[in-house]
């Protein structure tokens, strides 16, 4: 029995749906006008099924997902997570388009779509890539990095920055959420987000703790865990939150010729861009166009960081 194709231009006009044989036979005119909107999703369904049952990849397209010629940037970084594996049956490209989807969307992993590989596959493969190694930075770290150097060179600049900028952002908890403590300067339960960034918005360390931790002592953490990515800075811009000698002298130890500068405001309570701080600030509003990311949903810190390390270079390959 030929089924009657789907009664959409967007759909008709796209190559998977024109190559179908369901499709040929039926001439490649559109179904009956009675027929038009019950035929688009009996069509696409079996269309999935026919794609998973023969090994192809699978049919989906949303706004969250990345071009194949964007994916194979990285597809050999990705592929070499682990040395010794059995031939693939699934695509890499699927399995990452499926955490940029649940990253975007801010779903659970076992509400992922039936166009996307098997939620325990797709969770599989995030735990290889989000693993910390010995030096404590994970496949996802090392990528980043690398794009961010590829990205600073575009623009005649050296790998790693002279001038960097530090800022913290305060993220509420949700109920999976295990390791959390209670900022009682922004009155919120949940986490602490900690980033420092060049000129260009791209962040060189990222680091999240408890919510109960202060801006200063997140900071100093934040260097002592990745000095190497810092040690061409001679210039932190910080704000407010930052003033006092003990965190000056803090860095000047990490860094014997960084310096601190506290950029500060003319007016209490009164909204005034900050120079230089304004730079961080415009990339942790990029973070939250992920839906995932407007809470803390998830119960270790590490996933927490990761997450956030995910939307970088999503945001880095759909740039560069």
């Amino acid at each position: 029995m030929t089924m009657n194709p789907p009664y959409s231009a967007n759909w008709s006009a796209e190559e998977g749906f024109k190559q179908d044989e369901r499709f040929m036979d039926y001439g490649g005119k559109l179904a009956p006008k009675s027929k038009r909107l019950s035929n688009i999703f009996s069509f696409s369904s079996q269309c999935v099924i026919i794609a998973k049952k023969e090994g192809r990849t699978f049919m989906h397209h949303y706004p969250s997902d990345i071009s194949r010629e964007q994916f194979e940037r990285i597809r050999e970084d990705l592929e070499h997570a682990k040395k010794k594996t059995r031939p693939r049956k699934t695509d890499l490209y699927d399995i990452f388009c499926a955490i940029l989807y649940l990253l975007k969307g801010g779903i659970q992993w076992r509400m992922l779509p039936s166009d996307f590989p098997n939620w325990k596959l797709v969770y599989y493969y995030f735990t290889i890539w989000s693993k910390p190694d010995e030096t404590g930075e994970s496949l996802l770290d090392r990528v980043l990095k690398k794009w961010i150097a590829r990205f600073r060179n575009e623009f005649l600049k050296k790998d790693k920055p002279s001038l960097g900028i530090i800022d913290a952002k305060s993220i509420k908890n949700t109920n999976p959420a295990e390791e959390k403590g209670y900022s009682n300067h922004k009155k919120v339960s949940g986490i602490k987000l900690h980033m420092v960034v060049d000129t260009l918005d791209l962040p060189h360390t990222l680091f999240v703790s408890k919510a109960s931790m202060t801006d200063r002592k997140g900071a100093i953490l934040m260097m002592e865990c990745q000095k190497d990515s810092l040690c061409l800075i001679q210039t932190f811009f910080v704000d407010g939150g930052y003033m006092g000698e003990t965190f000056a002298k803090e860095v000047k130890n990490l860094f014997l010729h960084a310096k601190v500068e506290v950029v500060k405001r003319d007016e209490l309570h009164t909204f005034q861009v900050l120079l230089k701080c304004w730079v961080v600030e415009r990339s942790f509003g990029w973070l939250e166009q992920d839906r995932r990311l407007w809470k803390n949903c998830e119960r270790k810190l590490h996933t927490s960081l990761e997450m956030t390390v995910l939307t970088f270079l999503f945001l880095l390959l759909k740039r560069y």
